[in-house]
């Protein structure tokens, strides 16, 4: 069984470097990348018209399409041409497995709803019954504390996907597995990850100022950040250097 690859450490400045690296891939074939970042965009939003599925579409093929845009960004560090038909890398290998973390984005998502229309829900039916000025408070707290509770499990499964799409596409990591080591490199590096969600957090509201034009760009951007983060953090480590074999330069025995 070959060994799941292990996380390293990363420290919050490398996520300048991540993004820098983002911006260097972007501008390295600028309109193959917004060509490709329409044509993720149609896809997506035609997903979401799919008659009583369309709702379930979006999640699962979003890691299928990550994953291509992921497969783009390393076929130009191994200097290759960048091809709009790089973005379906993921249908063409590890399709399975790359779908079904789809599955399990989807799962999670409706775990996470579930939950906390749970507990909005009860606090809802509870304040109604209490009635007057503290059912009203009981209600509105129990919605703000689904809200959050939403949020937290939300955080969980990004941690999760994030580094999924190019463990099984690029490392051919199981689906599961490839989540876990996700997770496991979000924990063993958070820090460096709430640095990074912040940065993004102001990027997106960046982007979407002048009409959303801007994700063209920071889609790219977001799928050579996601590359630099996985192979800082999931690279291996540089082979020790051959021993001399030169005879003169072993020392004597005696």
């Amino acid at each position: 069984m070959t060994p799941l690859p292990q996380p390293g450490h990363a420290d919050p400045a490398h996520t300048l470097q991540w993004l820098a690296a983002g911006w260097r891939a972007f501008v390295a074939n600028p309109g193959i990348w917004i060509a490709q970042t329409l044509v993720l965009i149609v896809i997506l939003a035609a997903l979401g018209f799919v008659p009583l599925l369309g709702w379930a579409a979006a999640p699962i093929a979003l890691p299928v399409l990550a994953a291509g845009m992921v497969a783009g960004v390393e076929a130009q560090r191994r200097g290759e041409a960048l091809r709009i038909d790089h973005l379906f890398e993921g249908l063409r290998r590890h399709a399975g497995n790359l779908l079904l973390v789809g599955v399990f984005h989807l799962l999670g998502l409706l775990a996470a709803a579930l939950v906390a229309a749970a507990i909005g829900g009860s606090a809802v039916l509870t304040g109604l019954l209490l009635g007057a000025f503290a059912g009203a408070g009981v209600a509105a707290g129990g919605v703000m504390l689904g809200v959050l509770v939403f949020t937290v499990l939300w955080a969980l499964l990004i941690m999760a996907l994030w580094f999924a799409p190019p463990l099984v596409l690029l490392d051919g990591v199981a689906p599961l597995d490839a989540m876990k080591c996700s997770a496991r490199a979000c924990f063993a590096n958070l820090l460096t990850f709430v640095v990074l969600a912040a940065m993004l957090y102001v990027l997106v509201w960046v982007a979407m100022l002048p009409a959303g034009l801007g994700m063209l760009v920071l889609v790219p951007i977001l799928a050579g950040t996601l590359h630099a983060a996985w192979r800082d953090v999931f690279g291996q480590p540089p082979a020790l250097p051959a021993p001399d074999s030169n005879p003169e330069s072993t020392p004597d025995a005696s």
